[in-house]
């Protein structure tokens, strides 16, 4: 399993303000589409490619298209929503999947609840959108129910991780494990709550409102 952090003037410019209190929900949706096209470059470094001939205005060349099959995105309900946008602005060929996963705040254990996913996923790249990675659950979850479907190569794309939620995905999975995370920043740790310090609030919350 490979864990990136994106090291990067404007990336870490776009997370500060997400994570100030005073960022109202529009301006927030709009840093965090900003910020995962910046991330989705990153993730997208290994995206498979094929051999494809073209006429230029000038003469004929070989250059590359994605390979088939497409890449499939798969955002989490409901917060990963607000990271489509940005992903599929990258790969706007890519096919979309989405799954609804809830966590019991008591628990903290994460369920799903919807999903909308090819029956087969053998040779797809996964990309999983979900903008924090704190507890791990819900992410480790995700993962592995795209596993079932016969991925074999997922990369999760996600604004935050805390030291936990890295180690409880590394763990569940093994080192080895066909698993990317591409995220802005690694942050001190989980508090009692199971919320990312200092973090940015709940992401969804920000997004969309307190519902």
């Amino acid at each position: 399993m490979r864990v990136q952090v994106v090291d990067h003037p404007l990336v870490a410019h776009k997370l500060t303000a997400l994570r100030d209190e005073r960022t109202d929900s529009p301006t927030f949706r709009r840093l965090a589409d900003e910020l995962v096209t910046l991330l989705a470059y990153e993730a997208t470094r290994g995206a498979r490619v094929e051999p494809f001939d073209i006429t230029t205005p000038v003469g004929p060349t070989t250059g590359v298209k994605l390979a088939s099959p497409k890449p499939l995105v798969v955002p989490i309900l409901r917060a990963g929503l607000g990271m489509l946008d940005g992903m599929t602005r990258l790969l706007p060929t890519a096919e979309v999947g989405f799954l609804g996963m809830v966590r019991d705040e008591e628990t903290l254990q994460a369920s799903t609840y919807a999903h909308r996913l090819p029956d087969d996923l053998s040779g797809r790249q996964c990309y999983v959108l979900d903008p924090m990675l704190a507890t791990g659950g819900t992410l480790v979850a995700a993962i592995r129910y795209l596993f079932e479907l016969g991925a074999t190569d997922v990369t999760a794309v996600c604004l935050l991780a805390a030291p936990e939620g890295v180690e409880v995905v590394t763990s569940s999975f093994g080192a080895d494990a066909p698993i990317t995370v591409v995220t802005a920043a690694i942050d001190e740790r989980l508090n009692e709550n199971g919320y990312i310090v200092p973090g940015l609030g709940d992401a969804g919350d920000r997004l969309y409102g307190v519902v």
